[in-house]
């Protein structure tokens, strides 16, 4: 028996939810290196009224066509019949229906899974036993898809690490696919790592089992995580964690010379160091330790670039390779180097083009589709665009790509306002007068810079 179980009280004696989750964190924070064994019991029907809450309700249908209204005209029967069925192993995951939505600017595109809501609950449900377990364990430069952390924090560190270190050498990784190759082997095992309760890891099976239906078209796939489900991001988070994140921490960053760091969200990651000859060898063994757990590399898209002021100085400059500065992109931004207006090298982002031209992309698909409404509608539709743009990359030294947003928004408006009747020729004074009736917000940084680097 797990010496954990007989510290673990009864789902009544638990109480609530939170309760519950304060509880499985103190056990697993208490035995760091042990595999719980008993905590599918915590599920009860509270569990999933709770699972329920939490989950999106006016997301798009799965393969069943049941919407959250008609689920709750008789939810707790509902719920009922869900908890029995998961607890005595009757419950079969349904096929995840597959939908594809624009990536980039080119004509690739991302699958995206869409289970049955009754799959969203449980997976949920199973999402909060877990979570306080794997709170424990993940490293503090995992960003991606956990309970108050953000994108934002993400570049946050990064920005003040790649200060801190004054520049070197980034290794910019691109994992082919990952959520298509995920390898399900390989997940059971590094699951079972803290993770032994049997009616637990059956459901994971399932889902990580069940059928994509595409166009149509029914699948089993072997490998992979369908990007959608809500117990995804977490399975993502717990495969990185060992393959990355646990490597990186007690395997590599001591047999470095000088210093190092990562900063990853989701797959997305990137990996700097203060020496290059450090970056040479992390970059010779990437590859073959990714492949070790049934991943591959992008040969192209995965580089190490200098990353480093173009006239080094000061001690934790980077040494040799003159000439200007690389580049690379990070969860949407392209970072670099610049002078600050008092002359010192900092770290500068903007908008990557890639996403600058996805989003007009999305602007333009609108406008076109749109151009006969109402024009108060319009401008309060596109307003809610621009402003959802500036909060997510309104931050400090951005405010040039944000104007040139605003500015294009306001041009692919005028063309599709031009093509609502035979008059072809709008000019400019006529939708300046649009605009001054209905003026589109202006860009502006929302996330600023708020800790400054020495003499920055």
């Amino acid at each position: 028996m797990n010496p954990l179980e007989g510290n673990m009280a009864s789902a009544s004696e638990l109480g609530t939810v939170s309760t519950k989750q304060q509880r499985i964190a103190q056990l697993a924070g208490q035995s760091p290196a042990m595999a719980l064994t008993s905590l599918a019991h915590l599920i009860d029907l509270d569990w999933l009224k709770e699972a329920y809450r939490r989950t999106r309700k006016d997301g798009a249908v799965g393969v069943d066509g049941m919407t959250a209204a008609t689920y709750e005209q008789d939810l707790e029967a509902n719920l009922r019949d869900l908890l029995e069925r998961a607890k005595s192993g009757r419950y079969q995951a349904p096929p995840v229906r597959r939908v594809h939505i624009p990536k980039g600017t080119g004509t690739e595109t991302r699958p995206i899974g869409i289970p049955t809501l009754e799959d969203k609950v449980l997976q949920r449900a199973v999402l909060m036993l877990l979570e306080p377990i794997y709170e424990r364990d993940f490293a503090p430069w995992s960003y991606g898809f956990r309970p108050g952390c953000s994108a934002h924090q993400a570049l946050d560190g990064l920005w003040k690490q790649s200060m801190s270190m004054g520049g070197g050498w980034v290794i910019d990784v691109d994992i082919r696919k990952f959520f298509d190759t995920l390898d399900h082997g390989h997940l059971r095992e590094l699951l079972r790592r803290r993770v032994r309760d049997g009616v637990v890891l059956r459901l994971i099976g399932k889902w990580l089992n069940a059928g994509v239906l595409d166009q149509g078209e029914l699948s089993y796939p072997d490998a992979g995580s369908p990007q959608g489900g809500v117990i995804s991001p977490l399975l993502a988070n717990i495969y990185l964690h060992y393959v990355l994140d646990e490597w990186f921490a007690e395997a590599v960053r001591p047999r470095l010379r000088g210093r190092a760091f990562v900063v990853r969200y989701a797959d997305d990651f990137v990996m700097a160091f203060s020496r290059r000859d450090d970056a040479e060898r992390v970059m010779d063994v990437l590859p073959k330790r990714f492949e070790k757990y049934g991943l591959t590399l992008h040969p192209t898209k995965t580089r190490m670039i200098r990353f480093g002021p173009p006239e080094p100085d000061g001690p934790n400059a980077p040494r040799g390779d003159p000439g200007l500065s690389g580049t690379f992109d990070f969860l949407g931004f392209t970072h670099f180097w610049r002078r600050s207006r008092r002359g010192h090298w900092v770290v500068g982002r903007k908008t990557a083009r890639s996403r600058f031209g996805r989003a007009l992309k999305s602007i333009n698909r609108w406008c076109r589709a749109h151009r006969h409404d109402d024009l108060a509608q319009q401008h309060a539709a596109l307003s809610r665009k621009l402003s959802g743009h500036n909060a997510y990359y309104g931050m400090t030294g951005n405010g040039p790509s944000l104007q040139r947003f605003r500015f294009e928004v306001g041009r692919i408006w005028k063309r599709w306002l031009g093509r609502r009747s035979q008059r072809r020729h709008w000019t400019w004074e006529w939708f300046n007068q649009v605009l001054a009736r209905f003026p589109l917000p202006a860009a502006r940084v929302i996330r600023a810079t708020r800790h400054r680097a020495a003499n920055a």
